[in-house]
């Protein structure tokens, strides 16, 4: 349920409308945009009559929220959610870059790449530490390790930390060196671990499943908003189809689709997505025209000998190459990279 409340109500007159609410057992989300305050009441009441609410001074209009996703959704929030992450932003007119190895190898390969990186002028470096692998005897990551040389070679070129969380127990130890959570493909619909991630006060970047609807991804973001982390952003890294010529099939209507249904940002993973190094630069190309808030692409500069994803991992040359093009398609759309 949604209450918007008239433009002078009081604070007075909001905790008592807040007070009613959870009277009633709602959960309470609070957003106050420039010219009105809209609440949030969350909890399955099937026969609550909404006249409680609609007489109560300071309540313009009280309505149901049909969505399943209801803090993700456009109800709640009309205007873009902006997630500020020390002194940079992701959302709003800046469309944020986020580039790295797919994993964490050694101290001189994150740092190679780390200044790689700072040079383009992205924000963030990502990488690995723990990999999640089809093939339980392929690289799995650097642990700890892998981690403490991220957070070093980010530091030393000022730039931020993107990681990937696997379960539960690694949270912890992933929040003293990420400034972002990234919760990979396969356990989007890992409930146990959303419900924790909800908990945290860092970024969360969901990434949508391989075979998951747009309603399924929202509801993954749903669960973190709703445990209290109202900083969550959306990645499209391409579903899988019956089609084989690419790794996955790159959904770029997702990105308006979801823009359309929520407020949070969405950024596009073409390297993931597409599978093969010469696919990723137009579809990084097409995501940016598509109205991605962010991209993130993977780097390599001996793919050849990657310990994971080698195949899609672009050259430092033909990165920064791709940079120059896409600022220039993003200040064709009236955006700045």
């Amino acid at each position: 349920m949604v209450i918007i409340l008239e433009r002078n109500a009081t604070e007075l007159q909001i905790e008592n409308i807040v007070k009613h609410l959870e009277g009633f057992g709602f959960q309470i989300h609070r957003s106050t945009g420039t010219e009105r305050t809209i609440i949030g009441a969350i909890g399955v009441k099937p026969n609550f009559d909404t006249r409680n609410i609609s007489i109560l001074d300071g309540v313009d209009e009280v309505y149901r929220v049909t969505t399943p996703y209801k803090l993700a959704g456009r109800s709640f929030q009309e205007h873009d959610t902006i997630i500020k992450i020390k002194d940079v932003e992701l959302g709003g007119n800046k469309i944020a870059m986020i580039a790295g190895p797919c994993s964490v190898e050694s101290e001189d390969q994150i740092f190679r790449l780390a200044k790689v990186v700072a040079k383009s002028g992205a924000k963030f470096l990502r990488g690995g530490a723990f990999k999640p692998r089809t093939s339980p005897y392929s690289f799995q990551g650097l642990g700890e390790e892998g981690l403490k040389l991220m957070r070093a070679a980010a530091d030393e070129n000022k730039l931020l930390v993107v990681t990937e969380v696997m379960q539960i127990e690694q949270i912890e130890l992933i929040d003293r060196y990420t400034d972002v959570f990234q919760l990979g493909a396969r356990n989007m619909q890992n409930f146990s671990l959303l419900k924790e991630l909800g908990k945290v006060t860092k970024p969360v970047m969901v990434k949508r499943g391989i075979a998951a609807t747009i309603e399924e991804w929202l509801m993954s973001a749903e669960y973190i908003l709703s445990g209290g982390n109202k900083n969550v952003f959306f990645c499209e890294r391409g579903i899988r189809t019956f089609e084989n010529y690419t790794r996955n099939t790159f959904d770029l209507s997702a990105i308006p689709v979801v823009h359309k249904k929520s407020h949070l940002p969405v950024i596009a993973d073409p390297s993931h997505a597409t599978g093969l190094r010469d696919q990723v630069p137009p579809m990084a190309r097409a995501a940016v025209a598509a109205g991605a808030d962010g991209i993130m692409i993977e780097i390599h500069d001996d793919p050849e000998n990657a310990f994971s994803d080698g195949p899609q991992a672009l050259l430092p040359e033909t990165y920064l190459n791709l940079m120059e093009e896409l600022r220039l398609i993003a200040i064709a759309i009236g955006r700045t990279l």
